[in-house]
């Protein structure tokens, strides 16, 4: 059994895509939401779903040991970014070396780096009139949205799509492949 956690900032919902798809396989299981945010949605989530959640915040996360202890006291053993926006510390990065993953709303290279989130990216490629967008799946290391890319999917921006239609796409791919990505590695790492 592969025991993965799910980081996330905001409201959940790729976490809860994430722990839905996997609920009834009997390889992987999704056994820790852990967040930033005290008043983040996915907190709601994970009781939803019944999956423990830890808070912490940036002291804990950056200056001490604690979230990886608690990593290693739930026996994690791949940690999935779904939607966290803080970039990974090397004392977990080296805890976990090429087993935390994070999803980007855009074709990196392009719209990637600190700030490049969410709205911002969708907002960015409506502006500059790209053709097309999509997400990128990647390994995560040191610096925001540059480790080695693992998957693409793309989706056309048409010329009349607004932020927020693009957003309707983007999110559609992620809840498609993510979690099918997320499981062809994972079945390789056992």
């Amino acid at each position: 059994m592969v025991n993965i956690a799910v980081f996330a900032s905001g409201s959940g919902s790729n976490a809860e895509n994430i722990a839905c798809y996997f609920k009834e396989n009997k390889q992987v299981n999704v056994s820790l939401f852990l967040t930033n945010k005290p008043d983040a949605f996915v907190v709601e989530r994970a009781k939803k779903l019944d999956i423990p959640c830890e808070i912490f915040n940036k002291k804990d996360f950056y200056e001490t040991n604690n979230v990886l202890n608690v990593l290693k006291h739930n026996k994690v053993d791949f940690v999935v970014l779904a939607g966290f926006l803080w970039l990974v510390p090397e004392n977990l990065l080296e805890a976990y070396p090429r087993r935390v993953v994070n999803i980007h709303p855009a074709l990196l290279p392009a719209y990637g780096g600190k700030g490049m989130f969410g709205d911002n990216v969708h907002r960015a490629v409506v502006e500059n009139k790209e053709k097309q967008t999509g997400i990128t799946i990647h390994y995560v290391n040191t610096e925001y949205d540059k480790g080695d890319i693992i998957f693409q999917a793309k989706c056309v921006v048409e010329p009349t799509d607004i932020p927020e239609m693009v957003a309707e796409k983007v999110h559609k791919l992620e809840y498609l492949h993510y979690p099918e990505v997320l499981e062809r590695l994972l079945l390789s790492v056992k």
